[in-house]
This record gives C-alpha cells, sequence and structure tokens, in this order.
C-alpha cells in the first residue's frame, strides 16, 4: 500500500508536538524506580517472569523487544499496540504489527503485579520493563528502565500503518522518522542493531531478490552470495517461509548484526541504507569490529531510555489499565 508522505509526516509531526506540549505542561517526568514506594516488587517480577519464558521460548526475545518500539512510534510509548478491537481496528491490527508476538506474556507479568500491586503499574511501563528484560535474558546488555508512563485509551489501525517506519525505508525516511520523534542519527543505528535477535518473513526483502526495480532484478547493495542463499530459502512470492535476521547467532544479543551490514549482507532495505549516510556507517563499522572494544552494549541501553520517554503520558494523563488489551 502506497503511503503519502506528506500526510505521513504531518500526521506524525501533529502527534508529537501534541504529546509534548501537554506532557510538559503536566510537569511530569519518568524516572527510574518511580514504584519504588508503590510497587518494590515491580523489576523482580518481570524479570522472573520473563526469565522463565525466555528459557523455554527464546524465539519471544525478538519480538517482545520489537513491541517496545512499534508501542512507542504510534502515539508515544502508552502501552496502545496492545489494545484489542472489537472490530480488528487496532494498531495490533494493522499490517506492520501482525508479526508481533508475545502479548501473553505482558498479560502474564499485568497479572502478577495486579495481584501485588493491584491498580499500580502501568501497562506501557510493562512493555518497557520486559523489552529490557528479554534483552538481558539473551545476553544482551541491561539498563536502568525509567517508569511512570500511564496507559492510552486510543488504538488506531491506520495511525499504525502511517508511523511505523517500514523496512523497505531509504536512510532519508529513517533519519526523519526517528528526528521527528526526537531521537538522533545514532539511535537510529544503534537501535537498528536489535536486529540481532529475531526473524522475518520472506515478503519482508523478497522484492530485493526477484524483482527489485519492477525489472525482474536484484538488488545491487546486497552481497551477491547473500542473494544465492536467500534465494534457496525463499522462492518467488513466498509469503510464509521464516529467514534469521542474523544468521549463526538469532537467539544472542551482540554485535553481529553490524558485521553483517558491513558486508551488504542487511536483511531488509532498511539495514543497508545505513550504509548510504556517513555517520551511520561509520557507527556500524566501528562496532563490528570485536566485542569486547564496542561501545554497542552501553548506547543500546541508552537509546532504549532516550525511545521510552517519546511522547509518553504521565501524571493525571491516561490511566492505570486493569488489564491490558482493554481500556477500564
Amino acid at each position: 500500500m502506497a503511503i503519502n508522505n506528506s500526510n505521513y509526516l504531518l500526521i506524525s509531526l501533529t502527534f508529537f508536538l501534541i504529546a509534548f506540549s501537554s506532557n510538559h505542561a503536566n510537569g511530569e517526568v519518568l524516572k527510574v524506580g518511580f514504584y519504588h514506594k508503590t510497587c518494590p516488587h515491580v523489576e523482580l517480577i518481570s524479570k522472573e517472569i520473563v526469565d522463565d519464558v525466555i528459557s523455554r521460548v527464546p524465539s519471544l526475545a525478538a519480538p517482545l523487544l520489537r513491541m517496545h518500539y512499534h508501542d512507542c512510534f504510534v502515539r508515544g510509548c502508552d502501552g496502545s499496540v496492545l489494545l484489542d478491537s472489537p472490530t480488528k481496528q487496532a494498531e495490533k491490527d494493522s499490517i506492520p504489527n501482525l508479526s508481533l508476538r508475545g502479548y501473553q506474556i505482558i498479560d502474564k507479568v499485568k497479572t502478577a503485579l495486579e495481584k501485588s500491586c493491584p491498580g499500580i503499574v502501568s501497562c506501557a511501563d510493562i512493555v518497557a520493563l520486559v523489552a529490557r528484560d528479554v534483552t538481558v535474558a539473551v545476553k544482551g546488555p541491561s539498563w536502568e528502565v525509567e517508569t511512570g508512563r500511564r496507559d492510552g485509551s486510543v488504538s488506531n489501525i491506520t495511525e499504525a500503518l502511517f508511523n511505523l517506519i517500514p523496512p523497505f525505508a531509504n536512510i532519508t525516511s529513517l533519519k526523519q522518522g526517528f528526528l521527528q520523534r526526537g531521537l538522533s542519527v545514532k539511535d537510529l543505528v544503534v537501535l537498528s542493531g536489535s536486529h540481532t535477535i529475531g526473524i522475518s518473513h520472506c515478503s519482508s526483502f523478497n522484492n530485493r531478490l526477484y524483482n527489485f526495480t519492477g525489472k525482474g532484478d536484484t538488488d545491487p547493495s546486497l552481497d551477491p552470495n547473500y542473494i544465492k542463499n536467500l534465494k534457496k530459502k525463499c522462492p518467488p512470492n513466498d509469503q510464509n517461509t521464516l529467514v534469521e535476521m542474523d544468521p549463526g547467532s538469532v537467539r544472542t544479543f551482540d554485535n553481529s548484526y553490524y558485521k553483517l551490514v558491513a558486508k551488504r549482507r542487511g536483511l531488509f532495505t532498511s539495514d543497508s541504507a545505513l550504509l548510504d549516510d556517513s555517520e551511520t556507517k561509520d557507527y556500524l563499522k566501528k562496532q563490528g569490529i570485536n566485542q569486547y572494544g564496542s561501545t554497542f552494549f552501553k548506547d543500546f541501553g541508552e537509546s532504549m531510555v532516550k525511545m521510552g520517554r517519546v511522547q509518553v503520558l504521565t501524571g493525571n494523563q491516561g490511566e492505570i489499565r486493569k488489564v491490558c488489551s482493554r481500556i477500564n
């Protein structure tokens, strides 16, 4: 589906300005330890559930990490991606979100927290905490999660389609999408490193293998040997086969993603696009040298904190949902 770029920019900018001015006037900010007195065991409860789940189903780490991004880039980090719609018109029903999984894990954490400290912890904060916990569970970095978000009450299928950056985005669209949300070019390339875990359907990159410009050609930015390997897994028009985004390291959070992209083996157009900007290209080449000399883990935690502040509801805004999939 084609998206009118001017409408996309207008909608995104409007959401950002409304949320920014509202939060500024509210005078509330997120902080580490927001639930220190009201729900002191919130982080322990989340971690114990996540560790148990990932030990049994490690493939859930990537979609649960992605869920935080998919939430924050539409209406801000307000838990709106979790809401159900009886007519299938919520964010989770939008095409970019159909591959999200793990909602039941968010619900499991919420149920445990409602038992321990009812009506206190927002679903938006649970999404942020779980994103950190699954990253740690697959040997990635830890960071201090700021909390104090409130839950939104609106979830719209069209807004998700307009505001989530697609895997075929070029470097200009990527930079604009991040900058509109107060995130830097560095944040863009750092958070792209989350593709070190997870899988994708062939449909997300099939055009790069068979019909890149509509003439039956391949994407020249991809390594030809990588194209051969991908074609073996993904026949033309394949919509269902799953492929590892970071082959050989799909269940371990590390810096190998940057090594692959530098070798022109980024699975998505948006991955390859990082080579089209001097700042992103310089960062990925530096981070791909070796794991121990890399600043990727430190940078990732910092960028996740920044993303977690996007258009948040705080103070008396929004609500604390009793059930994450529906408003009170």
